[in-house]
């Protein structure tokens, strides 16, 4: 059985150094696979358990070039924002170094050829004393930016040279260097080159490839910050401290300290820190942004609760059965890390390619530097060299550091204002083939929380009264039901009355006097037992249940007086979405925690017609995986963190 981790590693500095990191550690006996994720600069390694010592795995990232390699740590928000920070601070960096060089290839571009501008024609002829003091200028200015603003080029391809391999930043290096080089050569000594032509100066070329590539590492830096902010809503979830009985006292501990087996006790309105079992209590709690289940769920002794979840009602105690790194939110956010680091097909093809594109620019370079010098007309070293630093410059690969990220940028932009977060630059290539689209059901199809749907009334009851006095007995409740009633009796302008006696009845409902009125509202075991005949009531309540919506009885002074339904309502525009996907030729499948028969009510209204149903956060991903088994190009909509792993 293999094992896996994550490793740290610092000294990046290309994006050859990927194909580096992952070749060395897959040469260590012993390891199965390497993956490295140049978005957080991690490497996730997956060995044999017959590696005893796991300093074989950092040695042989350091053996790879100028990097240091640690264990990766359990993700914690000090740590995110610390790394923030130092993202931030070296994307001020590179842009401060981008406006020096903007600043400064803007005239360098103009004055370089001033014969284009009729402006400056006549003020800097070809080969006038002007014009070439200006290029003595051009040629400080271009030599400051090199020293200031591509230094970290400079940087890459000595380290890559100590290391005796080529990279992004040898190309660039050479390039921006030899065109300066050249042109100060043709600055000072004209009478080495065959015709006044080839006089002409890149400083240009120096200034402003350099501006480029500095912008797209800046762009490249700002996405890398961004991976981290899914990782840090994770964890933001999980309850800061949890209230542990030691010694027969209760004590406030932080949530890492909780030990498996303690009891640990959670308030009406508090997180569950840790996954567990109740043990005494009873309550209700919302799930849903683990399971997706929409309304709150029912707990009672012997009940799993899952840590980050929030309890709702009552209070109660639980053993903890799995806490720190085995929780349940902190698999799913493992999973997210995992996904963030995985690779698609073309990228692993686009690795190997830079991996050898630099070497091969730098031998076509010299090939025809050695034809020309060889077999060209007189003079041989001007034709030569203008040969040599043409292929550098041509090649140097101001598209590879500007073109991507600013197409992604733009694409991502367009996306944000138009209601759509593109994940990756993957994701965005990908999105053109897709053919079938998975929708998760809560606060995607659905508005996300209950709303009051329908007031069915027994003979000879007023709508009115029935709300009023219902929403008068729920006002004082924090369920999310109770909740939906109050608000409907609010939007209805209905004033609501206090409350003179309160009983919660368990696995009932409620009973409550209110402006000397009893009053009862609760299921169907409630009615039952208090001997009331309810009549077409019962068979109206089921086909309620059957649209997916949570029916509750209401008796008034001893009778059935109607029902009042609540649900998480469709959202307006849910069904047209679905129909404008479907004209698209995609497959729109429904994925949910929630039970089956809700489910497929909210399908019928919106026009799905696959529906998946009681889904767990880890199987949202195992049947994503399925559905692209079958052939299918498959995209997730969810809104949830339960969502997050098949996201």
């Amino acid at each position: 059985d293999g094992q896996s981790l994550r490793l740290k590693v610092n000294g990046l500095y290309c994006a050859e150094c990927v194909v580096k990191i992952e070749d060395a550690l897959k040469a260590v006996p012993g390891v199965f696979a390497a993956t490295m994720n140049a978005a957080t600069n991690e490497v996730k390694v997956e060995y044999s358990p017959v590696i005893g010592d796991l300093k074989l795995l950092t040695k042989a990232v350091e053996s790879a070039g100028p990097y240091t390699a640690t264990r990766a740590v359990e993700a914690s928000e000090p740590e995110i924002d610390q790394e923030a920070q130092a993202t931030e601070k070296e994307y001020r960096s590179l842009m401060r170094k981008w406006w020096f060089a903007a600043a400064i290839g803007v005239p360098t571009m103009i004055l370089s050829y001033p014969w284009i501008f009729p402006v400056l024609r006549d003020i800097f002829p070809r080969g006038s004393d002007n014009l070439r003091y200006v290029w003595y200028a051009m040629g400080v200015a271009s030599l400051a930016v090199l020293v200031y603003s591509g230094n970290q080029f400079f940087a890459g391809m000595w380290q890559g040279l100590k290391h005796r391999s080529a990279n992004m930043h040898t190309l660039i290096a050479v390039g921006t260097g030899v065109a300066w080089i050249y042109s100060t050569i043709a600055l000072l000594f004209p009478q080495l080159f065959p015709s006044e032509e080839f006089t002409d100066v890149y400083y240009d070329v120096t200034v402003v490839v350099t501006a480029l590539v500095v912008l797209g590492l800046a762009m490249e830096l700002k996405a890398k910050g961004r991976t981290s902010e899914a990782i840090k809503k994770l964890i933001g979830l999980q309850a800061k401290t949890a209230r542990v009985l030691r010694d027969g006292k209760e004590v406030d501990v932080p949530v890492e300290e909780v030990l498996v087996n303690e009891i640990v006790i959670v308030r009406p309105g508090e997180k569950v820190p840790v996954d567990g079992e109740v043990i005494e209590g009873q309550s209700a709690v919302d799930e849903s942004m683990i399971t997706g289940e929409s309304l709150p769920v029912s707990k009672k002794i012997g009940d799993e609760v899952i840590g980050a979840t929030i309890n709702k009602t009552g209070a109660f105690k639980f053993r903890a059965t799995k806490v720190g790194k085995d929780t349940a939110l902190s698999n799913i956010i493992r999973l997210v890390q995992d996904a963030q680091g995985s690779k698609v097909p073309i990228q692993r093809i686009v690795d190997r390619v830079s991996a050898y594109f630099t070497p091969t620019v730098m031998i076509l370079a010299i090939v025809g530097f050695v034809v020309w010098y060889d077999f060209g007309p007189m003079p041989p070293l001007a034709y030569a060299l203008i040969v040599a630093v043409t292929t550098l410059i041509i090649a140097c690969p101001c598209a590879l550091g500007m073109a991507t990220p600013m197409s992604l940028t733009t694409g991502i932009g367009l996306g944000a204002q138009n209601g759509i977060l593109i994940r990756s630059g993957d994701a965005l290539q990908a999105a053109e083939k897709l053919n079938a689209i998975i929708l998760d059901k809560t606060g995607t199809i659905t508005i996300g929380k209950p709303s009051l749907t329908d007031i069915v009334l027994a003979p000879n009851q007023k709508e009115t009264d029935v709300l009023r006095l219902a929403a008068s007995v729920e006002k004082s409740s924090e369920h999310p039901l109770a909740l939906a009633i109050v608000e409907g009796a609010q939007a209805r302008g209905l004033p609501l009355s206090d409350v003179q006696t309160f009983e919660a009845i368990p696995g009932h409902g409620v009973s409550a006097t209110v402006e000397g009125r009893q009053v009862l509202i609760g299921n169907l075991k409630l009615m039952t037992r208090e001997g009331l005949a309810l009549g077409t009531l019962e068979e109206k309540s089921k086909a309620l249940a059957d649209d997916g919506k949570t029916p509750m009885y209401v008796a008034l002074d001893g009778q059935a007086a109607g029902i009042i339904a609540v649900a998480d309502t469709v959202k307006e525009d849910s069904q047209a979405a679905i129909a404008a996907m479907k004209k698209m030729g995609l497959e729109v499948v429904m994925i949910t925690g929630d039970n089956e028969r809700t489910a497929k009510a909210i399908a019928r209204q919106v026009g799905v017609d696959r529906v998946l149903a009681e889904v767990l956060p880890q199987d949202k991903a195992f049947n994503v995986q399925k559905l692209q088994l079958e052939g299918k190009k498959v995209a997730m909509v969810g809104d949830g963190i339960n969502d997050a792993p098949a996201l």
